[in-house]
């Protein structure tokens, strides 16, 4: 195929990607996956499309020609476009290449929003603990800081400790609800004193999963605090310390 012959066919397919034929959209993505590094560059222009589907259907695009196209994706985190970012972002999620990591950290400091939601979401895909210091600097941005606290709590690495201490302190009952979990799974004995204090908050998931990790902890310190939990006004919560007491120790008088 000729370089003429084979530039028209990749602007052909561009076109359909732009149809509203889903099964002619998917067919495009397939073949432009085919067509491979030569069908970059103009990929990576549709990332910019005022329609996110044809945004995302361009990104999965460049995804399906594989590992090659890493490089011009971390380029394309620079671009001036904040969509084309985004969707840089996002690709290199879905590739979970490590190379992209580093990257991805710097794009936590983007000035979009939607932007270092996709770095979060990517470094969730990629699941690298080379990410944990810059999520932890994170955990600060209240447009991202939920989704941090989640994939902390999935990398779950100690270097995350007082930050989810902080966060399992704060007002975010969502983070409260990722720190209370994350702090029994990365298992640091740091976590004790905040999980107890989190037993009196205000979010019944968060007093729940503050006593599930105090049981991965083997708090036997936290019995007492975990007592009137018994009698909490959620069921559930009732239940899950019934099971944390006898997996601490604890028995009832009869």
């Amino acid at each position: 195929m000729s370089d003429d012959v084979r530039a028209e066919r990749i602007e052909q397919l561009i076109g359909a990607l732009r149809d509203d034929n889903e099964a002619l959209r998917d067919h495009a993505i397939a073949s432009l996956s085919q067509v491979g590094e030569d069908a970059v560059g103009p990929l990576i222009g549709l990332m910019a499309d005022e329609d996110v589907l044809i945004r995302e259907a361009a990104t999965s695009a460049i995804v399906r020609i594989g590992p090659s196209v890493v490089d011009p994706l971390i380029e394309a985190l620079e671009d001036d476009e904040w969509a084309i970012r985004e969707q840089a972002a996002s690709g290199l999620g879905k590739l979970k290449d490590p190379r992209g990591v580093d990257p991805l950290v710097k794009a936590l400091k983007d000035k979009d929003g939607a932007v270092r939601t996709a770095a979060v979401w990517a470094l969730e895909r990629v699941g690298d603990a080379r990410a944990v210091p810059g999520l932890v600097e994170a955990l600060t941005d209240n447009t991202v800081r939920e989704d941090v606290a989640r994939v902390l709590k999935k990398i779950g690495d100690a270097r995350a400790v007082d930050a989810l201490i902080d966060g399992l302190l704060g007002n975010n009952w969502m983070v409260r609800r990722h720190a209370a979990e994350a702090l029994g799974k990365i298992g640091d004995a740091r976590g004790v004193d905040p999980l107890i204090e989190s037993l009196k908050d205000e979010d019944w998931l968060v007093r729940r999963n503050a006593a599930e990790s105090l049981a991965r902890l083997g708090a036997k310190q936290a019995i007492a605090p975990l007592l009137p939990l018994l009698e909490d006004e959620n069921t559930m919560v009732q239940e899950t310390v019934e099971g944390v007491l006898a997996s601490l120790g604890w028995n009832a008088k009869p």
